[in-house]
């Protein structure tokens, strides 16, 4: 009977994992567990979490932010979701941002920006300020500042660097599974004053055909991003035959271009988005205080 005995351990085993597998994912449950592992990574007891969520609590005088022994026993078993002044205790007790231990109930905070600009309000408005908003930066080299590099239109995935302190929100508002991103050259005044150097262009890559006019106003002609042998363009374009013809803005100082299209350019897609910038800022001078 020894068989018998092996063979039903076996198929239960087989049964007992068939409706684990079959058991719906549970966010809430996953994300406490997370909590809970992280709590004893760092060596934290419960206690020891409630004592900093209290002295939090009296510093803000609000009980908002106390984490009771019970309450964080559910949490770490999966039953509910914190508070956003629990949020804060948990993350001065562990030493982690909100937004990572938010990200564990799969609430993605960077994605706040991307989705403001698809979904956005009808009026004109101010983007929320530095101190409303998230204020981590990403630093990245440098290398390229001095050495020309920037002088030339470019796709931004091919330039390693353009700027030193860049928000965070900044960068996740880039969506390269969507759009291609370019930079339009300091040296590239073809569509200038339209579109000046050292403008970011987004670029529809699924808009490669060229739109022949009349277009009502220049503002509505489509504007292409175009490769070349050596490097790229920012362009109005016309198709003659096999001539691709790159057509600078009447106030530009660019001559017209006509390549063999495709062996000397090709459309890489249609600009559809620009970040540029009107004019420098102006420098912040501290008065001086006579005492």
């Amino acid at each position: 009977m020894d068989w018998l005995e092996d063979y039903s351990l076996d198929n239960t085993f087989k049964v007992h994992v068939l409706c684990e597998a079959m058991e719906p994912f549970d966010p809430t449950r996953s994300a406490g567990a997370k909590l809970k592992e992280l709590r004893s990574r760092l060596g934290l007891t419960i206690r020891e979490v409630q004592d900093r969520s209290m002295a939090i609590a009296a510093k803000e005088n609000n009980l908002e932010y106390v984490i009771s022994h019970g309450w964080l026993t559910g949490i770490e078993n999966g039953d509910g979701v914190p508070s956003i002044f629990k949020f804060y205790s948990l993350g001065s007790a562990y030493g982690r941002s909100v937004r990572e231990l938010v990200g564990y109930y799969n609430v993605r905070i960077g994605e706040l920006g991307r989705e403001h600009a698809e979904f956005s309000a009808p009026r004109t408005h101010l983007l929320g300020s530095a101190h409303l908003t998230d204020s981590e930066t990403v630093t990245l080299p440098l290398r390229f500042r001095n050495d020309g590099a920037l002088d030339n239109t470019n796709l931004l995935s091919k330039l390693v660097a353009i700027w030193g302190d860049i928000p965070v929100g900044l960068v996740e508002r880039l969506s390269p599974a969507r759009a291609l991103y370019g930079y339009v050259g300091l040296k590239d005044f073809t569509l200038y004053p339209l579109i000046r150097p050292g403008t970011f262009v987004q670029i529809d890559v699924n808009q490669r055909k060229v739109l022949a006019g009349p277009h009502s106003t220049m503002e509505d002609r489509p504007v292409y991003f175009v490769e070349l042998r050596q490097g790229y363009a920012c362009s109005w374009c016309e198709k003659k035959e096999n001539l691709l013809v790159l057509v600078p803005h009447p106030l530009s100082p660019v001559k017209t271009r006509q390549l063999i299209h495709p062996r000397e350019g090709e459309i890489v897609g249609r600009v559809t988005g620009v970040a540029m910038r009107l004019a420098e800022m102006a420098r912040m001078h501290s008065a001086s205080v006579n005492p």
